[in-house]
This record gives C-alpha cells, sequence and structure tokens, in this order.
C-alpha cells in the first residue's frame, strides 16, 4: 500500500505535528494520499497552500486529498469548497486516532472541524524522530492566550495548553535513546508553558528538569520565546548551562512603541533592548534571532526607523521577517493600511539590514573553535545556528568540533574538523 504522502507549511510545531499524523495515518491504513499541513500566519502561506494542493491533485488525480493545520481550522469552508479536497481537518481533531480511523473508514470527504476554542489540553503524542530531520522538536505547549491585533494562530490553535513535565521529559528521553544530539522545544507561546497547570510553573523549571533527568543530552535548544516572558530560573540556565544553546529567538514584531501598543503586545521597545542586554551580561557570545514585522498598519517612515534601530540596539543576528499581512477577522485588518509598495519596500530594507547582521557575526567568528550539528554529511550548524561547510563526511546528526576556517561566497561559513568523533 502506497504510504501518504505529507507536506508541511509553517513552523516547527507542524512539523513535529505532521510526524505525529503520519505514525497515525499508518497505524489507521490510509493509502493513496495526500495531507497538507498549512500554515495560516500570512495569507501568502495561505495561497501556497492551495496552490500545493492544486498541483498534488493535478499529479495523482486518485489520491485523497486531506488538508488540516492552522488555515484548515481557520478557513475550513474555503477548502472544503475547492474541488480538490475530500478532507478538511481540524487542529483540535488532527493529532487523535479516532479522526485518520474515521477518515480510513470512509470513501466520501467531509469536514472535520470542531471548535478549537473548546480543547482543553494539549495531545502531545509520543515521536521517535522527525523524518531525516538531523534534530528533533518536543511540543511543549500549544495555543496562545494573548490576542495581538494582526494575529490569527490564536483562532487556528485555541488557547494555551501546556504538555505535562512528566510527558516532556519523557519524549526528551525518548529521542535521547533514539541517538538525537539536539532537541528543540517548541510551541505556539513557548513562554507561556505552565499558565494552566497546577501551580502555575513557568518553562524554567520544565528545561532544568530536561537538562537534570536526561544528563547525557549534549543539546537544548528554544524556539522563538516571548522575552517578557522570560523567568529568572530561565534566564540562570541561559547564563549557566553550557548544553543550552546561546541562540535565542525573540517574538519582538516592531521597534517603535506606538506600533507595539496598536499590536497588543506586552512590552516596549526599551524591555526588549534590556532584555538582550540581560542575557548579553549572562552569557556572553549569545546570537540573538527576532520575528519584526514591516508595514503594519499607520506605521510612519519615522516608526519603521525605529525597527531598523532595534536590530542595532538589541544586536540581532538572524532575522526573519514578515511584510504586514491583513488577515480577515483581526483587528490590525480593520486599521488603515499602507500601501502594499510601501510595505514591500521596507520588507526589503530590514531584510537587507539583516543580511548585513549576519555578515557581522560571521565575520566576528572566523577562527572560532565550535561544536557543529551535522545537518549533511559535510554541512552542520554552530551553536549560534550558523552554517558551516565541513572539510570532510559526517554522520548527520554527529556533533563534530571544528574551527572556522572562512566564509563562502554564498555566505557558509567553512571549518575544520578538529576530531573525527562524535560528541
Amino acid at each position: 500500500m502506497k504510504a501518504p504522502d505529507f507536506r508541511t507549511f509553517g513552523c516547527r510545531l507542524n512539523s513535529y505535528e505532521t510526524e505525529v499524523m503520519q505514525n497515525l495515518a499508518r497505524e489507521a491504513g490510509i493509502g493513496n494520499a495526500v495531507v497538507v499541513n498549512t500554515c495560516a500566519v500570512t495569507s501568502e502561506a495561505v495561497r501556497q497552500a492551495r496552490q500545493q494542493i492544486r498541483k498534488a491533485k493535478r499529479k495523482d488525480p486518485d489520491a485523497r486529498v486531506i488538508v488540516t493545520g492552522c488555515a484548515a481550522q481557520t478557513e475550513s469552508s474555503r477548502f472544503s469548497e475547492m474541488p480538490e479536497v475530500d478532507v478538511v481537518l481540524g487542529n483540535g481533531e488532527k493529532l487523535r486516532a479516532g479522526s485518520w480511523a474515521r477518515i480510513a473508514g470512509e470513501s466520501a470527504g467531509g469536514v472535520m472541524v470542531g471548535d478549537i476554542m473548546e480543547q482543553r489540553e494539549a495531545v502531545a503524542p509520543l515521536v521517535d524522530g522527525l523524518g531525516a530531520r538531523a534534530r528533533a522538536y518536543v511540543q511543549v505547549q500549544t495555543g496562545c492566550d494573548h490576542r495581538c491585533t494582526f494575529c490569527i494562530i490564536p483562532y487556528g490553535r485555541g488557547n494555551s495548553r501546556s504538555v505535562p513535565v512528566g510527558r516532556i521529559v519523557e519524549q526528551v528521553a525518548r529521542l535521547r535513546d533514539k541517538g538525537f544530539n539536539e532537541i528543540v522545544l517548541t510551541g505556539v507561546d513557548l513562554t507561556s508553558w505552565g499558565s494552566d497547570l497546577e501551580g502555575a510553573p513557568k518553562l524554567g523549571s520544565v528545561v532544568r528538569d530536561i537538562l537534570r533527568r536526561v544528563p547525557d543530552l549534549p543539546r537544548l535548544r528554544l524556539s522563538s520565546i516571548d522575552s517578557v516572558e522570560v523567568d529568572p530560573l530561565l534566564l540562570e540556565l541561559i547564563g549557566g548551562e553550557t548544553r543550552l544553546m546561546p541562540h535565542l529567538h525573540l517574538s519582538l514584531q516592531h521597534g517603535d512603541n506606538m506600533i507595539l501598543k496598536r499590536m497588543k503586545r506586552r512590552h516596549l521597545r526599551d524591555d526588549a533592548i534590556a532584555f538582550c542586554e540581560a542575557v548579553r551580561k549572562a552569557r556572553p557570545g549569545v546570537v540573538f534571532g527576532a520575528d519584526i514585522i514591516a508595514g503594519f498598519p499607520t506605521e510612519t517612515e519615522a516608526m519603521f526607523a525605529n525597527s531598523l534601530a532595534l536590530v542595532e540596539e538589541c544586536d540581532l543576528t538572524w532575522l526573519h521577517v514578515f511584510p504586514f499581512s491583513a488577515r480577515t477577522g483581526t483587528p490590525a485588518a480593520r486599521m488603515p493600511q499602507l500601501e502594499g509598495e510601501v510595505v514591500r519596500e521596507r520588507a526589503a530594507r530590514l531584510r537587507a539590514l539583516g543580511e548585513l547582521r549576519k555578515a557581522r557575526h560571521l565575520d566576528a567568528i572566523q577562527g572560532a573553535r565550535v561544536s557543529l550539528l551535522m545537518e549533511k554529511p559535510n554541512l552542520g550548524r554552530t551553536e549560534g545556528f550558523a552554517l558551516a561547510q565541513v572539510n570532510g563526511s559526517f554522520k548527520p546528526g554527529q556533533i563534530v568540533p571544528a574551527r572556522i576556517s572562512g566564509l563562502e561566497a554564498c555566505g557558509t561559513l567553512t571549518a575544520e574538523p578538529l576530531s573525527s568523533s562524535s560528541v
């Protein structure tokens, strides 16, 4: 029987969930099918998913097309009306074995999308890896209790729900036993973990317990975090635990206080700058990335300039730039919009600054000794998440000590291995 073909868009959490769904689909006995796990962050992400659906059906007209993910949750009717789509599966249903058993037992299509706001727990089945990936993702949380004015994701994921710490540690230990040397903790609003659990524990306690109870795990990494939610224990661990990678991706979104208020963010620009300074004091050499939106409604040139300045003031290296995309149903979609050309031009300027910041970082670590997690036989990632091409051939997932020796024209570092053995 032909295994289903999974196509994944969006975040790391979606990648983890695709692995879960592959297991559930296999156990249910689902054969010739294409499963598209969608993203709803931007209208472009939705457009790409719809395009992928049409291409998949043209390539294999006999395959059943199953659409799931955040866009399927928020725009279920839009997908169900596509002639290529057989099943629309909501975020609350996609990780449940019963949903896949029902799909396997029915030849007809349908919409299986419930009220995501009624979900009260994070469903987190155990997995043994993520396909051919060198690192593994572990879901610790899903959903979001905040209502940023630009964001549709709470309506696709529901309110914040946390995976219990024992289950998280069990999953990390299982993946370590499978040979994974790096684990990435992921969620929709990672630093809100624990708010719905007894005693309202903080993310720092999860990180501490993982490092204590899985002592042979070489590398633990955090996905995107909200700096205003970082608890004192987590800050202490960032400063003192070498196994916790010195690379933090921050949900900053903008550098102007008025725009941050209109976004309904919970921090101001000085809060972001102070956080980065505190982390850098605790962990010299830490590398920051950040999400920044260009062209938010009402953004003036002076307001945009504050975002450019924030990149320098926070000493950001990896920028994830989003041209503002109005999502129907969000307050920002009803605000005065900028011209598309202005939005695109500002996004291009932010990306250009990001390239300069990246180049400065890569130049600064020339000659440095690094520890590379190999993603391909000759390509690995530093602790700070820079790509380095290695002189040699190594097993993906292996950790290789190396020294940075140069920089390719494409922006990839070159490195000489210091040892051929794994760590």
